[in-house]
């Protein structure tokens, strides 16, 4: 199955602790930001998915692709490099910040729990139209040798 989500893909921020003076107990939560993004994403892939879920326990492998925008200060030839693949971004955000966004993101939807993933390959492009790629195939456990 093949997911495109037209949103710009967005890393896992660090989580944020604040201590709450009414229970004297310190919480973690995510940052708005991030926080924003995985509210997003998840409704994109509730309306993709209408509600279906992979069966539990079904070993998974998943292709992740991010689009992120190209910075608007490059040169035209820099710009074409860039579009055509040949200069990939090397930039912040990591490449395993986006996954884990994006896995956490796509939990109980996609899938019943990232824990099902066993084979996992991402990539990271420059495109115009930023956006997630998401590629999933359960894998049959006879094929692997």
């Amino acid at each position: 199955m093949k997911f495109i989500f037209n949103i710009e893909p967005q890393s896992q921020l660090r989580p944020r602790a604040a201590f709450n003076r009414y229970t004297h107990q310190l919480g973690v939560y995510d940052p708005i930001k991030t926080r924003v993004f995985k509210q997003s994403l998840r409704s994109m892939a509730k309306e993709a998915m209408h509600d279906k879920v992979f069966a539990v326990d079904v070993p998974l492998s998943v292709e992740l692709f991010f689009y992120r925008p190209v910075q608007k200060s490059l040169s035209k030839k820099e710009r074409r490099l860039r579009l055509l693949g040949i200069h990939r971004p090397t930039v912040k955000s990591d490449l395993d910040n986006y996954i884990k966004a994006t896995l956490d993101s796509l939990n109980k939807i996609l899938w019943t729990d990232d824990r099902q993933i066993v084979d996992l390959t991402s990539h990271k492009y420059y495109s115009d139209h930023p956006r997630i790629e998401v590629i999933i195939k359960k894998v049959d456990e006879k094929d692997v040798a």
